[in-house]
């Protein structure tokens, strides 16, 4: 029966080890080990090959996620082959392979495990998705240089024993503290040339960080307004992190429920189980770390602006502050699923009004 399917209904498995300049990919049949070699990185190539080795199979095709994004496997999905992306991490090695590990010998387990259906793919972004996942990570490292300016300049003046006013000192940095750095001189014209130029590169870089944040907002209010406005009436979170939500999941309507989401995002702990042994091992290294961040963040502002949130907080009062805030942000997280499932706009304290009622 097995070779009656495979005469009827062949299929091939490729698994492709990507790097920037030069593939290596590794062909076998339902029946059979085709060959291993290297090729240029040109989609185009493979795909001709394919199909003057092996036409009319059903082609079945994974790699590794990394540098080189999602654009291979959206090309070959556009010509109708099965792909999977996975996270390296997913992929089984045994002990050989952690001192042999040649591009042939990852390329080939990718073949062999796709074949034996054991790998589980991650999921592939639209080319639009993706574009604007990097937009918001753009803006994430502009955040990173501007606070990476703003410590340089401070560092300089206290370098050069420059007191600052105690009404500027801290961190934010008003019209009147930026005025105050213009107006500063120095005793040489090369301290004061140094100032200037750093001034100058906070301006530009300021201007950066405010510009793509009102970019994004604009972005979503045009594409995906009503996903943008569902999000927004959740207490803690605004239009920016609304964005941020959207460009680094996707349509969340993809997650099944709030573990998956949840999971996705990285608010679940890590668990080690063996035998009568438990252990929590913190929470999981796996995650959108942006997000997370800034969840967390908005938790603490979701817990000032919402009295149901508050009462969740005091509820486990008495524990680890880092653990408790981590709570609210994955009671956040569903949520933000279930505004998004039900496309109905959160109402404050609306759990609390049902119990009064009750």
């Amino acid at each position: 029966m097995q070779l009656h399917d495979a005469l009827t209904n062949p299929k091939i498995f490729i698994g492709l080890d990507i790097h920037k300049k030069s593939w290596t990919v590794s062909i076998q049949t339902d029946l059979f080990f085709h060959k291993t070699y290297c090729m240029p990185s040109t989609a185009e190539d493979l795909y001709q090959y394919v199909e003057k080795t092996f036409p009319e199979y059903e082609v079945h095709l994974v790699y590794e996620a990394g540098c080189c994004g999602f654009s291979v496997a959206r090309y070959f999905l556009n010509l109708g082959w099965t792909v999977l992306v996975v996270n390296p991490s997913d992929v089984k090695t045994g002990d050989k392979e952690r001192y042999q590990k040649t591009d042939a010998l990852d390329s080939k387990n990718l073949s062999n495990q796709l074949k034996a259906g054991v790998l589980k793919g991650i999921y592939i972004p639209t080319e639009q998705h993706e574009q604007f996942t990097t937009l918001a990570r753009h803006r994430t490292q502009i955040t990173k240089k501007l606070r990476q300016t703003k410590s340089h300049i401070k560092s300089m003046l206290l370098f050069h024993g420059v007191k600052v006013p105690d009404q500027f000192d801290n961190s934010n940095w008003s019209i009147d503290f930026i005025t105050w750095l213009e107006e500063l001189k120095f005793s040489n014209t090369c301290g004061n040339l140094a100032l200037q130029g750093k001034i100058r590169m906070y301006k530009f870089i300021k201007s950066e960080y405010l510009e793509i944040a009102n970019q994004m907002r604009r972005h979503c209010r045009k594409n995906v307004k009503k996903d943008y406005y569902l999000l927004k009436s959740i207490p803690g979170i605004g239009g920016y992190l609304a964005s941020v939500i959207i460009a680094e999941c996707g349509d969340l309507r993809r997650f099944n429920n709030e573990g998956q989401f949840s999971s996705y995002i990285g608010l679940v702990p890590g668990i080690y189980n063996s035998g009568d042994s438990e252990k929590c091992l913190g929470i999981t290294p796996r995650s959108r770390s942006q997000l997370r961040s800034y969840l967390v963040e908005a938790a603490w502002i979701a817990i000032r602006k919402d009295a149901e949130m508050q009462q969740y907080y005091r509820k486990h009062q008495g524990k680890n502050v880092k653990s408790i805030i981590v709570k609210v942000a994955h009671k956040m997280a569903r949520r933000i699923l279930s505004v998004i499932k039900t496309e109905t706009p959160y109402q404050i304290n609306r759990n609390l009004v049902l119990e009064n009622k009750v």
